[in-house]
């Protein structure tokens, strides 16, 4: 029997790194990482890099660095998937931002480019409080966040994964959009709130304007890029479009989507959240 080749993108990522542990798992699966650290280096940046990693993948997993939304991301989409199906590539899961009218932009190319396709958007994860931007704060003890009132249904890593190798294990999920998120709306407060509980600590929350957020980055002297990615988030996207829940997780795992206070309990006892002495 031969084995399906599927290339997994950003292979180090939230949820690239996840789809590659489940796949493992999975035998008939011959598994190709693609990042910038592999073997077999990848890079947006450096398209001559792409064709060696395409090369006999039958399906490729698309996670976009740092984000679908930012500047250029269309072009690269465009041209990568062309290539994919051009060399071969049978189907594409693209992981896409839910409400980002930028990401929908890329979702459409890979509609029109892939021979067999499925988009995956994804609210706010749940890692990134304990994988991301927001851990010092919380390790500190003092998070200071815009929007602090907006509703958002964040979602599971470890459920995404799931969805993800489904989609490309099993045809029937071919040419679907699904939106996943977590199974309640929370607000910052509320988050910070249940974190604090689950490691019985005390993290006090401020909220900020949009504007004294951006000006903290830049006393911290994160980088211009970023910040731009982090303003459009906070700016384009949560604004309360996303504050709905769906059932896509139940309707393909059949089970529910990870609630944020079992995230929490079990992040909890990895002690990532502890506090520095």
């Amino acid at each position: 029997m031969t084995k399906k080749k599927i290339l997994v993108l950003g292979a180090n990522g939230k949820t690239g790194r996840r789809v590659v542990e489940r796949l493992k798992k999975v035998n008939e699966v011959d598994i190709r990482i693609g990042s910038r650290t592999a073997d077999v280096p990848f890079d947006w940046e450096n398209p001559k890099t792409w064709l060696p990693v395409i090369a006999d993948a039958d399906s490729v997993y698309i996670t976009f660095q740092p984000d679908l939304a930012v500047p250029g991301a269309v072009d690269i989409i465009r041209s990568f998937s062309k290539l994919a199906t051009e060399n071969g590539v049978q189907k594409m899961v693209l992981l896409s931002g839910r409400g980002e009218k930028e990401a929908q932009v890329c979702e459409e190319i890979i509609k029109e480019n892939a021979k067999n396709w499925t988009i995956v958007r994804a609210s706010w994860f749940n890692q990134n409080f304990s994988e991301s931007f927001f851990l010092d704060p919380i390790i500190a003890g003092y998070v200071a966040l815009p929007r602090a009132q907006t509703l958002e249904p964040f979602i599971d890593a470890d459920d995404i994964a799931a969805v993800v190798e489904a989609c490309l294990l099993q045809d029937k999920h071919n040419h679907q959009v699904y939106e996943l998120t977590g199974p309640r709306l929370l607000t910052f407060p509320d988050v910070i709130n249940e974190i604090a509980q689950a490691t019985s600590r005390m993290i006090a929350f401020q909220e900020l304007s949009l504007e004294e957020y951006i000006q903290m980055l830049r006393e911290y002297e994160v980088p211009e890029d970023y910040i731009w990615l982090i303003n459009y988030l906070f700016e384009q996207v949560l604004d309360g479009r996303n504050a709905n829940v769906t059932t896509d997780i139940e309707k393909i795992l059949g089970r529910k989507a990870t609630d944020f206070s079992a995230y929490a309990k079990e992040t909890t006892k990895t002690g990532i959240w502890n506090e520095v002495n």
